[in-house]
């Protein structure tokens, strides 16, 4: 075991239950794409002084005034749906496609999300650029069993345009029962021409590990997201490696579209000595800089060989968690380019049953470097097209071999 640091080898085989859970304190519900629940309802709200509603009040007394549906059938707006539309407005005019107002429904929708149990297609999509992204399919979802990748951007669902959907409208859309059927027309590189893919729906329990040994003396983990038993399940997987008696670890965290921001650290502090730096989380200019540190599990001395797989679809989270132990030198990084999503939201109860989740700081890794404007570029870039995908080729992982074997 000459990678393990001799006074704590014990640690993996038995006293590991001293893991702290993250359900604790301020981090519950904290998430690093979507968190810190907060409840405003019975606050004063600041009134601006220096804003000139008048043109809202004069759009407002005309639509009620003069507006007639086109059609005779159309649905009737209640006042409190134009409110809500109101809001919608105040949170896209910032451009950001990560604030976002709920209304009721898409309230539930959300938090079912969270919760990780669903009907759906099971991939992670962001609405960008005029079309949507897929950010990832889940692992072994209906969408990745139907041929969906990270990076495929999604021109149509059905017969309708989504060059006019924010995320939330698409997410509506895509779900629906058990068994039934969606389409989606995909533009993807390395294709000269949109096809369309056929998704059956399905009950969709957001997938956490899996390990394997392969030849060589190498154990691998793919981590496909970052949940409330990730943690756990993390320290179980590392158990399991040093038992192994293997010597060199992959991480893939290709297509893991993130969640938990106290899951990356506590993942991170197996690797780190107490305080080193895993992240920094920057805020609006009056408000100082909060730095998140190792909690120092530390285990592992310098002769382990490590290599973490990334690719675009890896994202939050995972940039976090690779970010981190890549500038602090203890890990490879080896694929493509991450996503970049390195911001931080906050959902904040608007009223009972709608909320909404505003984006509050910024991800910055350990040295400085927004996340968001770079995304976390590897070591050794290696490119996994579409084709060496559909003939179940893996250049990145071959390249992490290769790299643990020299």
């Amino acid at each position: 075991m000459e990678f393990l640091k001799r006074h704590q080898s014990l640690v993996i085989a038995g006293i590991l239950i001293a893991v702290v859970s993250f359900y604790v304190g301020k981090s519950q519900g904290q998430l690093s794409s979507a968190g810190r629940a907060t409840d405003l309802q019975n606050q004063t709200m600041d009134q601006p002084g220096n804003v000139d509603f008048s043109s809202f009040w004069k759009a407002w007394n005309t639509i009620n005034e003069k507006y007639v549906p086109a059609s005779t059938t159309a649905e009737t707006v209640t006042t409190q749906d134009k409110v809500y539309g109101a809001i919608e407005g105040l949170a896209s005019s910032l451009g950001d496609p990560y604030t976002v107002f709920f209304p009721p429904v898409e309230s539930k929708l959300f938090e079912s999300d969270i919760r990780g149990n669903f009907e759906g297609v099971g991939m992670e999509i962001l609405a960008q650029s005029g079309a949507l992204t897929v950010i990832a399919p889940l692992k072994s979802s209906p969408a990745e069993r139907a041929g969906m990748l990270a990076g495929d951007r999604i021109i149509k669902i059905g017969d309708k345009e989504t060059s006019g959907l924010t995320t939330e409208d698409a997410v509506q859309i895509i779900r629906g029962p058990k068994g039934t059927p969606v389409s989606f027309t995909v533009v993807r590189q390395g294709k000269k021409e949109p096809f369309e893919v056929t998704v059956v729906r399905d009950v969709i329990d957001i997938p956490t590990i899996n390990t394997q040994e392969l030849p060589g003396g190498i154990f691998k983990i793919d981590l496909y997201s970052f949940t409330a038993q990730s943690p756990n399940l993390f320290r179980g997987a590392l158990r399991e490696f040093v038992e192994s008696r293997d010597t060199k670890l992959i991480l893939d965290l290709r297509g893991n579209p993130g969640g938990y921001l106290e899951a990356a650290i506590d993942m991170a502090s197996w690797f780190l000595p107490s305080g080193k730096v895993v992240v920094r989380e920057s805020f609006r200019g009056e408000e100082d800089e909060k730095v998140y540190r190792s909690k120092g599990y530390d285990i592992f001395n310098d002769n382990l060989k490590f290599v973490i797989l990334v690719d675009g679809g890896s994202a939050s989270a995972s940039e976090i968690l690779a970010g981190a132990l890549s500038e602090q030198g203890r890990a490879t990084l080896v694929g493509t380019k991450t996503f970049g999503k390195g911001s931080v939201q906050e959902l904040v109860s608007i009223t009972g049953d709608t909320s909404l989740k505003v984006t509050v700081a910024r991800w910055l890794t350990p040295n400085g470097k927004s996340i968001s404007d770079e995304g976390i570029v590897p070591d050794v870039v290696v490119e996994r097209t579409s084709k060496d995908v559909e003939n179940d080729k893996d250049p990145q992982l071959q390249k992490a071999i290769e790299i643990l074997n020299q």
